[in-house]
């Protein structure tokens, strides 16, 4: 038998070097080509604005407790111009008739983060106006991380109609474009006179904080702004060591009022500038002084400057005051039955306080309505609207009572 002929060792060395060298170059090879495709975006397929807003104004939106008002909910739905985080973590939620829209620009820009705004719309025709304007909002803003909401009376049924011209929103062509029509929306409008319908100020606030549920909300109304970089500081603040004072409570915000075509301070050192030259001024110092006074705003401004934001100082709740603040989504809610001028923010207030909620003062941060609150700004039917819901916060003060039938306190 013939004997096996064996490779020379240098020959076989050789070949283990060439295969080695094929498989470098084939993982080179295979590091230089695209990857797998990655998962589909599951933004991909999401509806655009215009189709989401149709779908959600033909499901008839849902009636609120009274039966009075039709309320319709997340209007623009998640993607562009909706809320891209299943819970934002610090939401400002405000609200607004067609007339006040022309605020929402400068309020986003100050904010900087998720907003829910709930808009009130009177008549068909208003109705009508506030869909299209919020749908040019969804295509034209997608950075604003809206939630919109829409409430208008039980017997009006919001859609989105065919446009007559066609022109008039095509036209819009930036996001600048769309806040510009926003203001010329309602020009001319009295704040709470609106034809045939009552301001449903209360509701609307609770629409808007709905969307911050298992966050943090600031309930602002529209022509107010909050002190530049807030919203950043409270989630620093929350994440902080010893940041929450307690386990329950709300971050009280000062609140100011400057004269009318000033622009709103963004810092502490701004406000307290302008408020040594008589441009700002305690929030409603006019009008109900003892509304803020709780507040001490002379303790506040002596305060000494502070690189972070912190509490500085509890407060006790006594009656009337209607402190603007950070609250937790679990927060009792803005009872519903007060409407138009008067009690309206007082009333959760003072359930806030009965609950057994603290009321802790932030440092740095405030906010701002512009220009001053005076007399002569208000609709004929103010006065008569506050006596109607003088007689209802007595009502509500005995509810109160019975509601929480173990607390101490009282308003």
């Amino acid at each position: 038998m013939p004997g096996r002929r064996c490779c020379p060792p240098g020959a076989l060395l050789g070949a283990l070097g060439i295969l080695a060298l094929l498989q470098l170059l084939y993982l080179a090879l295979l590091g230089g080509l695209p990857g797998p495709p990655p998962p589909p975006s599951p933004h991909r397929h999401r509806p655009p604005p215009q189709h989401h807003l149709k779908e959600a104004l033909a499901g008839g939106g849902q009636l609120d407790a009274s039966g009075q008002y039709r309320v319709y909910r997340d209007l623009l739905g998640p993607g562009e111009g909706g809320n891209e985080a299943a819970l934002p973590a610090v939401l400002l939620a405000t609200h607004a008739s067609l007339g006040q829209l022309g605020h929402l620009r400068g309020l986003a820009a100050r904010w900087g983060g998720p907003m829910s705004l709930a808009v009130f719309a009177p008549t068909p025709s208003a109705v009508r106006q506030a869909g299209l304007l919020l749908y040019a909002l969804g295509t034209r803003c997608p950075h604003l991380q809206l939630h919109a909401h829409l409430v208008c009376p039980a017997g009006h049924l919001a859609a989105l109609p065919d446009l007559p011209d066609p022109g008039e929103f095509a036209r819009l062509r930036s996001c600048a474009e769309v806040h510009a029509k926003l203001a010329a929306a309602g020009r001319g409008e009295t704040n709470y006179a609106l034809p045939n319908a009552s301001y449903p100020n209360n509701l609307l606030r609770n629409v808007a904080r709905g969307a911050a549920a298992g966050g943090y909300a600031l309930v602002l109304d529209i022509d107010m702004v909050p002190s530049r970089g807030l919203r950043p500081a409270f989630l620093a603040l929350l994440g902080a060591p010893g940041g929450i004072p307690g386990p329950t409570g709300v971050f009280v915000l000062p609140a100011f009022e400057i004269q009318e075509g000033l622009r709103p301070p963004g810092t502490k050192q701004e406000l307290l500038a302008m408020y040594q030259a008589g441009e700002a001024r305690g929030f409603y110092a006019e009008l109900c002084p003892r509304c803020q006074a709780p507040t001490d705003y002379p303790r506040w401004l002596g305060l000494p400057p502070a690189g972070t934001l912190s509490v500085t100082y509890t407060v006790a709740w006594r009656d009337p005051w209607e402190p603007f603040y950070l609250g937790p989504a679990a927060a009792p809610t803005f009872d519903e039955r007060f409407r138009q001028y008067g009690f309206n923010r007082i009333s959760q207030a003072c359930e806030l306080h009965v609950a057994g909620y603290e009321f802790w003062v932030l440092n740095e941060a405030f906010v701002v309505h512009k220009g001053f609150k005076l007399p002569s700004d208000f609709h004929p039917q103010k006065d008569a609207e506050n006596r109607r819901n003088r007689e209802l916060f007595r009502q509500f003060k005995q509810d109160l009572k019975a509601k929480y039938p173990g607390s101490p306190r009282r308003c």
